[in-house]
């Protein structure tokens, strides 16, 4: 198994119950410094395989990167954030979240990490709402004359999106279903 690096998909979706929660934090740099025993277990690896790595470890490579830009722009903001995430474990396997990322703050208000609980997301909303938007925007980034352009005409997307819905992201995620 392929721990770092771009493990084989194995085309198989790891499932958590509705009454677990996946729980991680962050330092600034998006290096993991907390996950609960779910985290561990959902990502197939453990406190020595990822403490101090960059939380992207378990990124998909079929998640658009337009969803994490806006994340880390909003988290950075000092807001929080809600969205939709597929995951990939060590062993090449995906699994679906629905996360609610937020900063973390010290006694004088600094930013000082970041705290992330994933519940079990609604395989329908999923399947008609996020999947295809997810594939569109994969797409958008991957047509642009560099990776830049790509990323940025997938961000316009989603701003084109919220305007019409005259949402902001977090209530579009919960327009569509929890």
């Amino acid at each position: 198994m392929a721990l770092y690096g771009n493990p084989q998909l194995s085309g198989r979706e790891k499932v958590f119950h509705d009454d677990e929660i996946i729980v991680s934090k962050t330092d600034l740099t998006g290096k993991l410094i907390y996950g609960n025993r779910t985290f561990y277990r959902m990502a197939a690896m453990n406190e020595k395989q990822t403490l101090g790595q960059q939380h992207n470890i378990i990124r998909h490579p079929e998640m658009p990167r337009t969803v994490f830009e806006l994340l880390w722009n909003t988290i950075k903001d000092g807001k929080e954030i809600f969205a939709y995430v597929n995951n990939r474990s060590a062993n090449g396997d995906n699994y679906w979240v629905f996360a609610h990322v937020t900063p973390s703050f010290d006694a004088s208000g600094n930013i000082t990490g970041y705290h992330s609980n994933r519940r079990n997301p609604k395989r329908q909303v999923i399947d008609s709402h996020i999947a295809p938007l997810y594939r569109d925007l994969l797409k958008i980034e991957q047509s642009g004359s560099s990776p830049k352009q790509g990323l940025q005409d997938a961000y316009d997307k989603v701003l084109s999106i919220l305007s019409g819905a005259k949402m902001n992201f977090n209530e579009f995620m919960f327009s569509l279903g929890v």
